[in-house]
Order: C-alpha cells, then sequence, then structure tokens
C-alpha cells in the first residue's frame, strides 16, 4: 500500500493533469507546501553566545586567530563583538544581563542569498517570521522562533554593510581554522527538533542521524544534540590535528584529544570540536 505523501503525490499529478492545473491553485496551502523545496542557504552566518565577560571570552578567540573586526559598545561597555572565522561567517559575542544571566548559546543564523524568497517560503510553511529589515551592521535580516522557542537568524550581506566593507581583512594568518562547517544544537526533544528542521525548514537528514544538511549546496551541517546544558558547540576542521595540538599548546591553550578530534573549551564552556 502506498505511503500518504506518495499517494497525494500520485492524486495530485492525475488530478491537477485531468483538470488542466486548475485544482492545484484550489488545495490548501499547507498541502502543497508540504512539497515545496526550500530556496537555497549559502550556508551558516554566524553563531551568537553569551558571555560572561566579553573581554575574557574575547581574548580566548583571538588567541584562536579569530580577529574582531568591530563592536557595539553603551556607556563604554561593549554589547557586541564580531570576531572573524572568513569573510563569510563569523562568532558574535554578547553579554550576561540581568534579564538574561545565563552564558551560552544564542542563537545560530543561516546565510541566505535572497531573504524574500527564504521568508516566503517559511511564510508558506505556516511559520510566523519576522519582516525583512536592515539590521545595525547594514544587512538584511529576519528572525524566526524555532523548537523549544529557539531563535534563529537568516541574513543576506549587502553592499556596503559592515561585514561587505571588511572583506579580505582581519583575517589572521594565525588562525586555528579557517571555517565552521556544523554547529550543534542542544534540545530537549531531539525528534521533534529534528522533524521541525526536515519537514518545516527542509534540511536534508543524513541516514537516521540527527546531522541535517542546509538546503542548497554547501555541506554545512546543523547537529541536533541532546540538551545537557545551554553550552554551544561549534565544529571546525583542521588540517592536521597534531600540527593544531602543538599550536595551541604553545598559546597556552588546553585541549583534549579524542577520535580524530581536539575539543576546546571557552571560558564559559561553549565548546569547540576541531576535527579533519
Amino acid at each position: 500500500m502506498l505511503n500518504p505523501t506518495a499517494a497525494m503525490r500520485r492524486m495530485l499529478y492525475r488530478l491537477t493533469i485531468s483538470m488542466g492545473g486548475a485544482l492545484l491553485c484550489s488545495l490548501p496551502a499547507s498541502a502543497v507546501a508540504q512539497q515545496a523545496q526550500s530556496p537555497a542557504f549559502l550556508g551558516i552566518a554566524h553563531v551568537a553566545i553569551r558571555v560572561k565577560n566579553v573581554e575574557a571570552s574575547r581574548d580566548f578567540y583571538q588567541r584562536l586567530g579569530f580577529q574582531q573586526f568591530f563592536a557595539f559598545e553603551k556607556d563604554g561597555h561593549p554589547t557586541e563583538s564580531f570576531l572573524k572565522v572568513n569573510d563569510r561567517q563569523f562568532l558574535e559575542l554578547y553579554p550576561t544581563t540581568e534579564a538574561e544571566p545565563t552564558p551560552g548559546f544564542l542563537h545560530l543564523c543561516f546565510e541566505g542569498q535572497d531573504l524574500n524568497a527564504l521568508h516566503d517560503f517559511d511564510v508558506a510553511q505556516g511559520l510566523t517570521p519576522t519582516a525583512v529589515r536592515k539590521a545595525g551592521a547594514g544587512n538584511l535580516l529576519f528572525t524566526l522562533r524555532g523548537p523549544e522557542n529557539q531563535n534563529i537568524e537568516y541574513t543576506q550581506y549587502m553592499p556596503g554593510s559592515r561585514h561587505t566593507l571588511d572583506r579580505g581583512q582581519h583575517l589572521g594568518a594565525d588562525r586555528i581554522a579557517d571555517n565552521f562547517y556544523a554547529v550543534g544544537l542542544s534540545m530537549k526533544d531531539v525528534a521533534a527538533a529534528t522533524d521541525y528542521y526536515t519537514q518545516r525548514l527542509r534540511f536534508a537528514r543524513i541516514g537516521h542521524s540527527h546531522t541535517l544538511l542546509l538546503p542548497g549546496t554547501s555541506g554545512e551541517q546543523v547537529v541536533v544534540i541532546p540538551y545537557t546544558g545551554p553550552q554551544s558547540r561549534i565544529y571546525m576542521h583542521v588540517p592536521n590535528l597534531k600540527q593544531a595540538a602543538r599550536e595551541l599548546k604553545q598559546r597556552g591553550l588546553a585541549a583534549s584529544s579524542g577520535h580524530k578530534q581536539l575539543l576546546l573549551t571557552d571560558p564559559d564552556g561553549n565548546q569547540l570540536l576541531l576535527t579533519r
């Protein structure tokens, strides 16, 4: 017996052909949206984390070779620090506040080529993203509340933005890695979060794992992991693990070795996994 999805596809095909395509337009939007594919993502744009001390965390990441290319301040205190991994990937540091006293993962941001198309797709999926707007750094932005009330950001780098104008700059030759290829999302209900990303946002699941490929051809991934705390997990490629371990030791940074990986922990317990 056909599964419901396959049966619906065949029924839609037969009825659409027989009625000259008129029926498809009259079907509920949800039935059509289930078959839609997301516009392509260009990759992961940034990971934002909340930290107890922006200066201390900035120092840690700068020792890894990630330079700050700009920051926002209020009353002489940093409210946001932008650190550069490469020309399209960044780390954002925000201080804890009285309202948000817990350090750890804040949000993940995806880069789109056409943010309005991505916004329209999410609306067609029955989701409620915010309107597309220009953010403080000059790029287009909209946000969406994901599983377990987790904030999801989308951005499109625009001509004249701080990110675009800084291309080719603040790329330290001593970066321990020059990309992150995956980010871990810590969830209390792993299955539900995986379903959300695959069924609503149209990420592609790798086998039966909870590793999900972004729509498009970037090859970058989201890894849904069981919740053990609010800390983030970022996966980075290095060409040579032994050489990376030596360099980290020379910089006074401790890393634990595992099977084909090095694990670093920042001052707030956020994890960086270096893999080859």
